[in-house]
């Protein structure tokens, strides 16, 4: 069987060392990808062209001529790669750095079109997995994990979902559609997974395939009603408003008006409690309500004058 040609995509800016890095991670991988594209949003601190420098034939930098956010990098990007022949393509953040052998793993066994295999992120300061991880375990009940210790055992695990370490294969993009550019920020990891679960595409964690990638910063989880909430405290207001804004905004779109409510509220009621009343704390939070509701996406660049 012919060995399937793979992309690296991830988008950046303005993070020149950091995205030299992750190309610098996959240049020694054991497999290495037959592509690498980089959805360049616009970076004023000499990214692509020093990107460009390292004159390493499986990499591509594309302009996506704005800062369209990690969403629509990497929606450049991905679509770059698939119309330059690309039969999968796995999704990195320009601060996720495969090991050696990350990709390799990913592949062992064969290559499935049918599945979304996905990398595991760890932190390298703590050795944890950087997001929490759910998954199926052989008794079929769903366990978030956290730490590799809690690994159920196999070289392969059944998981809910990933966007970061996702290798998407050209039949899941042709099904699903492309990434939702729109979102900018903190959604296309939810989003898009969601679609491909919905197209019939289930997802697949893999032991040996790890990306050093730093947890979210002061991370809380609550649980409600059997149902886990997680919310990171101390985001910039910007941040606060994509979260808002694109989770519920979600929610409706797959028609819960009550999830929709509830997520918002949750996220207002757990700022409140963790990051303090401020009046432009409030301010964004409405504004993402309103947007949410109004179906109004893309960036946002007024956030400042809220």
């Amino acid at each position: 069987m012919t060995s399937p040609r793979i992309a690296a995509v991830f988008a950046c800016y303005n993070r020149r060392s950091t995205a030299l890095e992750c190309v610098r991670r996959l240049q020694v991988q054991t497999r290495p990808p037959d592509l690498v594209v980089v959805g360049d949003n616009a970076s004023t601190d000499g990214t692509p062209d020093a990107l460009r420098e390292l004159a390493w034939g499986p990499l591509t930098v594309v302009d996506t001529g704005d800062n369209l956010g990690n969403a629509g990098g990497v929606r450049v990007a991905m679509d770059h790669a698939f119309a330059l022949g690309a039969d999968a393509v796995w999704i990195l953040d320009d601060d996720s750095w495969p090991r050696e052998a990350a990709l390799e793993a990913l592949l062992a066994g064969g290559f499935d079109p049918q599945r979304v295999r996905h990398s595991l992120q760890i932190d390298p300061a703590g050795g944890r997995y950087s997001w929490p991880l759910p998954i199926r375990e052989a008794s079929g009940k769903w366990h978030t994990i956290r730490h590799p210790g809690e690994w159920p055992g196999g070289e392969r695990a059944e998981s809910r979902a990933s966007w970061t370490g996702a290798m998407i294969p050209r039949a899941a993009w042709e099904k699903a559609g492309p990434v939702l550019g729109e979102l900018f920020i903190r959604g296309e990891d939810e989003e898009y997974p969601r679609r491909l679960a919905a197209a019939g595409f289930r997802f697949e964690a893999v032991r040996d395939s790890i990306l050093d990638h730093p947890s979210a910063k002061n991370l809380r989880r609550w649980v409600i009603g059997g149902k886990e909430f997680w919310f990171e405290t101390g985001l910039e207001d910007w941040k606060f408003y994509y979260e808002v804004r694109n989770t519920m905004w979600l929610m409706e779109r797959e028609g819960s008006m009550f999830k929709a409510w509830a997520i918002a509220l949750l996220h207002g009621w757990a700022t409140l409690l963790h990051d303090g009343w401020s009046p432009s704390r409030f301010a964004t939070w409405r504004a993402a309500v309103s947007d949410a509701k109004a179906g109004r996406l893309g960036r946002r660049d007024a956030l400042k004058q809220l």
